[in-house]
């Protein structure tokens, strides 16, 4: 049997989770340096299975411009390379001997743009959780039984709270990370 506070935290949890998502999809669009978790939203196809390249490949940033992939699997380095250039993150990686490098591409003014509406894209991907969590929600409170009217319209009220925090949220991490892409 659900109550108001349990779905409300149920609630808080799935609008965790949407929050968490847009930060880790964030880090994975560059600023200035080279960093690992750039290529955390790559993912890769390998024995049958769709995986994410850490669990494929260590990846390292020997450099403030260049990212090496080293999959421990070598045989495996086009198909790594591939996932790599495809993934809409703007890199042309090369393989060299076990190893790809990928160099990162100067930031221009253009390059900068683009990845400000990538940014724009994740984020809204993330306000779209926070309202499938709140409209979830919603629902839930609609099927209670044996709870009062202003009970269930209080709840409501409370979770439009928590829906209102929670993009409030999103708008602030976005602000801080078109700040950081447009820092020449």
């Amino acid at each position: 049997m659900s109550t108001i506070p349990q779905i409300l935290k149920d609630t808080r949890g799935s609008m965790d989770k949407g929050i968490e998502n847009t930060r880790r999809e964030f880090s994975s669009v560059r600023s200035g340096k080279a960093s690992p978790n750039m290529l955390d939203t790559v993912r890769v196809e390998l024995y049958g299975t769709q995986m994410a390249l850490n669990q494929a490949a260590t990846i390292a940033a020997p450099e403030p411009r260049v990212l090496i992939v080293t999959p421990f699997d070598k045989s495996q380095l086009k198909v790594i390379e591939k996932a790599i250039r495809e993934a809409e993150l703007g890199l042309e990686p090369s393989a060299q001997g076990g190893m790809i490098r990928v160099p990162l591409p100067a930031m221009n003014e253009q390059r900068r743009k683009e990845l400000v509406k990538v940014v724009h894209k994740y984020a809204e991907e993330g306000k779209i959780a926070v309202r499938h969590a709140r409209t979830h929600g919603r629902d839930l409170l609609k099927k209670l039984n044996g709870v009062s009217e202003d009970d269930v319209k209080h709840a409501e009220k409370d979770l439009q709270k928590l829906h209102d925090d929670y993009i409030h949220k999103i708008d602030d991490m976005i602000k801080a990370k078109e700040a950081e892409i447009m820092e020449v």
